[in-house]
C-alpha cells in the first residue's frame, strides 16, 4: 500500500498550508489503520517533520500522482 504523508518541515512554527509538503511511503500492513500507524512511526523516527495527515492512495489516485511528476517513494 502507498501512503501520502502531508507534513511541515519543522515542529517549531505554526503550520501554514502554503508550506505543506508531501512524501510517499510504501507500507506492508494488514489494514489501512495499521499502515497509517507504521507510516507515522517511520516519519517521526527519521525526521523532525510535523505530520499533518496520512492518506492511503487508491489505485486511481496513485496513477494521478505518478503522472503529475512529483511522485517519488521515500525510503528510510
Amino acid at each position: 500500500m502507498i501512503y501520502k504523508v502531508f507534513y511541515q518541515e519543522t515542529k517549531e512554527r505554526s503550520p501554514r498550508r502554503e508550506k505543506t509538503r508531501a512524501l510517499y511511503l510504501e507500507i506492508e500492513a494488514a489494514n489501512e489503520l495499521e499502515g497509517r500507524i507504521q507510516a507515522r512511526k517511520l516519519v517521526e523516527e527519521n525526521t523532525p517533520y510535523n505530520i499533518e495527515f496520512i492518506e492511503l492512495l487508491s489505485d486511481k489516485h496513485l496513477e494521478y500522482e505518478k503522472e503529475s511528476g512529483t511522485f517519488e517513494l521515500t525510503e528510510f
